[in-house]
């Protein structure tokens, strides 16, 4: 190809500050250095782990950023060194790397990387190495991957291959939040057949997280958001009931401990908030209940009572689902491709990369499940 080689000028979203729109500009993308792949991104989901480094988490160590990280392209060319990717194939990159060699890797136990930019930069939510450039400065590639860009560079041990004939404009969504709801469920928490759970927060990782209960055999599995409107899309992945928090005087805890006669047998907070972490807790049956921490958040303290665990009850946090990434996603791919798994019904929304800023607004305002920016063609 002409581009293999050369810098790259593109079109990105530069997020230059927080609290501020991004700005789509030209920016220039390097060629991959030794074990690097440049991918030309196809599509990209908009995950609320954008919104929160732009509006919640706001660093300012973390910008200038290409923000995005839930996305699936085409790869453009490799680096020295690189024999697992060839030009052409078709991938997803990857906000937790899978090395294979460091501790992590090689422990059952986890899926965490040694290796990752999340190793010992979660504040910024980007390594202080970047292939990209805009008016003669340096621009950080958030979570490793900035799919907010019409090309990316990533170490290979961020990268998998996928079936060629998987279509990229949904499996993308399995760069994030569909794996990481889904796998809370299945891995983390280990939802049992006829058992009962509760899930807090319907946006597309709540609602992943309820078809993992659904394809792990829960007997009840009951929605809970403020939302009203996301009752029907909960039933179409399996919830069987659903309660808004805020048509009860009781705490919602108190409500659903009525509901299942003393508690939920698994809970899983998909929102991201410290108030509802405890709320999930508090909701779970003594003696066994297991509550999860799915929603990605890292400004406040959260807190309980002693006696919640001193009572039996779990408190775990799911990172990714629990999946070891390069390993899973194309396994997950291929579920969806077979119909295990649903993606095409996340999508409510298709935008362009002129159109990012529209797409976050509709996040914050609860008004889309899933956007797809259809980046490059």
């Amino acid at each position: 190809m002409a581009t293999v080689g050369k810098v790259i000028k593109c079109r990105a979203a530069v997020a230059w500050e927080a609290n501020a729109p991004m700005v789509i500009e030209e920016i220039e993308v390097a060629p991959p250095q030794e074990n690097e792949i440049r991918i030309k991104v196809i599509a990209t989901g908009v995950c609320h782990t954008d919104l929160y480094h732009l509006f919640e988490g706001k660093n300012k160590e973390g910008f200038p950023a290409v923000l995005g990280h839930e996305g699936a392209g085409v790869v453009e060319s490799v680096g020295p060194g690189v024999t697992e990717f060839k030009p052409g194939d078709k991938v997803i990159p990857l906000f937790l790397s899978q090395c294979r060699e460091c501790k992590f890797c090689k422990c059952p136990k986890t899926n965490l990387c040694e290796q990752s930019w999340s190793s010992d930069r979660y504040a910024q939510m980007s390594d202080t190495t970047t292939r990209f450039s805009c008016r003669g400065q340096p621009i950080l590639q958030f979570m490793g991957t900035s799919t907010f860009s019409e090309y990316t560079v990533l170490n290979q041990i961020a990268v998998v291959k996928v079936h060629d004939d998987a279509p990229l404009d949904r499996v993308c969504l399995l760069g994030c939040g569909i794996s990481t709801g889904y796998g809370a469920a299945i891995n983390t928490a280990k939802v049992e057949p006829g058992s009962v759970c509760a899930v807090f927060g319907l946006g597309a990782v709540g609602l992943a997280a309820v078809m993992g209960c659904k394809n792990a055999g829960a007997s009840r599995i009951i929605a809970v958001d403020i939302n009203e409107q996301k009752s029907e899309k909960a039933k179409v992945f399996g919830a069987t009931e659903f309660v808004n928090p805020k048509a009860h005087k009781k705490p919602i805890s108190e409500v659903l401990a009525e509901m299942t006669n003393g508690g939920v047998d698994f809970s899983l907070e998909c929102v991201g908030n410290v108030t509802v972490m405890r709320s999930a807790l508090e909701s779970c049956i003594k003696g066994w209940g297991v509550s999860v921490l799915v929603g990605w958040t890292d400004v406040q303290d959260f807190s309980a009572r002693p006696i919640q665990l001193i009572s039996g009850k779990t408190w775990r946090g799911s990172l990714f689902g629990g999946f070891k990434s390069k390993d899973s996603v194309p396994k997950l791919v291929l579920d969806y491709m077979a119909g295990r798994i649903m993606l095409d019904e996340f999508v409510t929304h298709n935008m362009s990369l002129d159109q990012v800023n529209d797409a976050v607004q509709l996040m914050k305002t609860g008004s889309c499940i899933r956007s797809i920016i259809n980046v490059s063609k």
